[in-house]
């Protein structure tokens, strides 16, 4: 047994003899905000312990991920992992970009494929050779049955699987949750006829999320799907700064070997607290790391109809108390400080902080089934995101096609392009803190990139055309 052998063994002795430890006063002050101290734990109580070794060459690796996904970059390949080169994707018939329709009752996959003008025959192939995935926390999870009644209910127009092609993890039994169901359904309507996998990941980290549970995970395969979507968060100031930077060191990690990796940017606008009697806007986490695509929410403008679209009040924003800036942002968000007409006051935000969300889609009012029953009115970034992801995946498959790598890390190619390809959001603002000061408001939309609604929100021909280029 070599050194590092022995001392977890004491370690594990010491786990086992039940010893307790109580907490110094000068200990139990220093919890982080919002925190309380329940007192001692039970001695037969399980506690689960992530040993995690410091990571090296870190700022190597930041610069390694801008080379790979960075278009301009003579080192551009999308990422070091490559994945199959061949696909039988049936090519796309000319754009046809679709105007206004008439009244629906809610989003469903036939509503979306119509405001973001795909057609029926813009579906994968069906074959392995191209995948996309979401995850699954907090003891969510979808049932095979709902999946398959909804396509039965709303994937009439167009060719699908109403099956998960594989689950990675614990799938729990029980009662489904909605959040599970809608993400399920929603990739596998959008990115229609694409294999799909499910990371269930249950368990908690400081009662929350075990991202770096899911993202090890990851990291110790060797073929995993391009395309990643996850519809969960924390608040940023909720989690210890060394988790957060080791979380954020696997997601640099993903976007080196050329995953697309999306999260949604939350449910609660610019967030709000209060930090020594001042109010602050709240960012969220994992949308505020620099290595990952953050999506924002909309709403039709009549709620009724497949119109043009505004700002979701609920969609997250704002900018990092963490992470700086990244480069590949550094114009567009200057862009947005020196022009936006209304700003809120500079004492609520961190304005040299990595900026969100990077795109965004409708986020209001959609039908999921969830336990047998279809459910009106589901709406979230937990809706926008898998949208997303499921049309990016579709043009993957395009890029499969014709020889190229899958997009990868997209941040970088995005904001180059400023916006084309997508609908440009430029009405309406998301919540905030309920104060005098601000009065519930807190960024708003404008022309271009803003910390509501990103660049924009997918038209579907004219973003595969954009992101066609190698």
């Amino acid at each position: 047994m070599g050194p590092r052998s022995c001392l977890l063994g004491l370690f594990a002795l010491f786990v086992a003899s039940n010893c307790s430890y109580s907490p110094e006063p000068d200990q139990q002050r220093r919890l982080p905000p919002g925190w309380v101290s329940l007192g001692r734990a039970d001695p037969e109580e399980e506690l689960s312990l992530t040993f995690a070794l410091r990571q090296q060459n870190v700022k190597r690796l930041s610069e390694l991920v801008q080379a790979v996904s960075d278009p301009g970059s003579p080192r551009y390949v999308g990422g070091l992992h490559r994945f199959p080169p061949t696909s039988t994707l049936r090519q796309r018939p000319e754009p046809q970009v679709l105007g206004t329709v008439g009244l629906h009752l809610g989003v469903t996959p036939s509503v979306i494929r119509k405001r973001y003008n795909l057609t029926a025959q813009d579906v994968g192939s069906g074959t392995a050779s191209n995948s996309q995935a979401c995850a699954q926390f907090l003891e969510q999870y979808f049932h095979d049955s709902d999946l398959a009644e909804f396509m039965r209910l709303f994937g009439g127009d167009f060719a699908h699987q109403a099956s998960v092609a594989r689950v990675v993890g614990q799938q729990g039994r029980g009662r489904a949750g909605i959040e599970a169901s809608l993400d399920v359904e929603y990739l596998m309507s959008a990115g229609a006829n694409i294999s799909t996998w499910v990371y269930s990941s249950p368990g908690r980290h400081e009662s929350q999320e075990p991202f770096l549970q899911w993202l090890l995970l990851l990291s110790n395969e060797s073929a995993l799907p391009c395309v990643h979507t996850v519809s969960y968060g924390d608040d940023e100031d909720s989690l210890s700064s060394t988790y957060i930077q080791r979380v954020n060191t696997e997601l640099m990690k993903a976007a080196a070997r050329g995953l697309t990796l999306l999260f949604a940017s939350g449910d609660s606008g610019a967030g709000c607290w209060s930090v020594s009697g001042r109010h602050q806007f709240r960012p969220s986490f994992p949308a505020s790391s620099p290595y990952v695509t953050t999506v924002g929410g909309t709403s039709f403008q009549n709620p009724f109809r497949v119109t043009d679209e505004v700002v979701d009040y609920i969609s997250g924003g704002g900018f990092s108390n963490v992470f700086p800036r990244p480069s590949y942002q550094e114009e567009a968000v200057s862009r947005y400080l020196s022009s936006s007409a209304h700003l809120p006051p500079s004492s609520y935000f961190n304005a040299s902080g990595r900026a969100y969300p990077d795109v965004a889609a409708l986020s209001d009012g959609y039908w999921v089934v969830s336990n047998h029953v279809p459910i009106p009115w589901v709406s979230g970034t937990s809706a926008s995101t898998p949208v997303f992801g499921g049309l990016l995946s579709l043009i993957n498959e395009h890029r499969i096609l014709r020889g190229l790598p899958p997009l990868g890390f997209l941040n970088p190619r995005l904001y180059q392009q400023r916006g084309a390809g997508l609908f440009d959001v430029t009405r309406g603002c998301h919540e905030s803190c309920l104060n005098e000061e601000v009065e519930g408001q807190g960024f708003c939309s404008g022309p271009g990139w803003d910390p509501v609604t990103g660049w924009g929100t997918p038209n579907f021909p004219a973003l595969l055309k954009t992101l066609m280029n190698p």
